[in-house]
């Protein structure tokens, strides 16, 4: 004996003020550019490159978005970044790297 389904609905739901707000006009170019994240991870890992440091900080970055924690922004920025708070002696004459590279041993 089969159960009786709820019917599924055939249209899109009514949006809600929030969604029409926040969701509607941000989704599709924000699902670009995770898309390209993908992409870029699926480049670096078929040549070989994967361990480069900025890949690696990139993949530990992108945890942070599905860990279910407040403040994904300020952390993955953090996590980023240079957490030194001494200047360096002299300039090592690099330009920004995106991530931070700790020093060679």
């Amino acid at each position: 004996m089969s159960t009786p389904r709820t019917p599924r609905s055939t249209g899109p739901s009514p949006a809600s003020p929030a969604t029409q707000a926040i969701v509607d006009p941000a989704f599709v170019p924000v699902r670009a550019k995770l898309l390209e994240v993908a992409a870029f991870l699926d480049r670096v890992e078929r040549h070989g490159v994967a361990d480069d440091f900025r890949c690696v900080a990139l993949r530990e970055a992108a945890r942070v978005l599905v860990d279910g924690e407040p403040e994904r922004a300020r952390r993955i920025l953090e996590a980023l970044s240079d957490p030194t708070t001494t200047p360096e002696a002299t300039s090592s004459g690099k330009a920004a790297l995106g991530a931070w590279q700790p020093p060679a041993p």
